[in-house]
């Protein structure tokens, strides 16, 4: 009569497979991520002896490890021409472009456009007399990303008065820092405000295409009297704008 081992009735579960370890048919292993059954007994035949054990379940293709990929920040994820790849961050104004089908994304220098903006604002009065320039409270800095770009200045200055006969003259300074010289310096090819009368408000509308640095550039609005007569800018009640604007070109 036959002998049955009630403890054989269905397959059993054995772990992970091990060396020395005796297995006899029927016994289920695990080994290298994969799932194994045993059809001979044995002892110390790897799961991939077909002789003695038979695969039951395969894993799948391993996935690219994202935080390894990934590890600066900034970075993005993309997918080359055989799986999953880093793109490092670009510099400070590039942007993202595309190569197009089959190939892989980059970062370039901006072609054009508004790249960056600056603001300043103060209320600060500022009066002289005096016939030669001198600096009002009125400054802004920007650092252009390409030295080739234009920076566009504009603005409102209020509170502008004259209180003789003569007129009061504005005009925007710029200096650059690490650039060759540190001294403010008038901005020269017609840029230059003037205002006459006894008072109102001026704007400042005007493109520097001349600064040709990517080290940061001041632009500080300067006042004096033609005929030296007390003139006066700004106060409590009477703002003084500058934004500072990046065009690509």
């Amino acid at each position: 009569m036959a002998t049955i081992n009630l403890g054989r009735v269905k397959p059993v579960f054995r772990g992970a497979y091990a060396g020395g370890t005796s297995y006899v048919v029927d016994d289920i292993v695990t080994y290298s991520n994969e799932t194994y059954i045993c059809i001979l007994a044995s002892t110390g035949n790897l799961p991939t002896d077909t002789t003695y054990w038979t695969k039951l379940a395969a894993k799948g293709v391993d996935g690219t490890d994202v935080s390894t990929t990934l590890t600066t920040q900034g970075d993005l994820l993309y997918r080359d021409a055989s799986g999953l790849a880093r793109l490092g961050a670009g510099t400070a104004g590039q942007v993202l472009q595309t190569g197009g089908a089959g190939a892989n994304p980059s970062w370039v220098d901006s072609s054009g456009g508004l790249i960056q903006k600056t603001y300043f604002e103060t209320t600060t009065n500022t009066s002289t007399t005096s016939t030669s320039y001198v600096a009002t409270s009125l400054v802004n800095s920007i650092t252009p990303t390409s030295a080739s770009n234009k920076i566009w200045i504009s603005g409102m200055i209020g509170g502008c008065w004259q209180n003789g006969g003569g007129s009061l003259h504005l005009s925007i300074y710029r200096q650059i820092n690490g650039g060759g010289y540190s001294e403010w310096r008038r901005l020269e090819g017609g840029y230059f405000l003037y205002a006459s009368g006894t008072g109102g408000a001026h704007s400042i509308n005007l493109y520097d295409t001349t600064h040709n640095s990517t080290n940061q550039v001041d632009y500080k609005l300067y006042m004096k009297s033609e005929s030296g007569d007390t003139c006066i800018v700004g106060g409590s009640d009477a703002y003084q704008t500058m934004s500072l604007i990046e065009i690509g070109v």
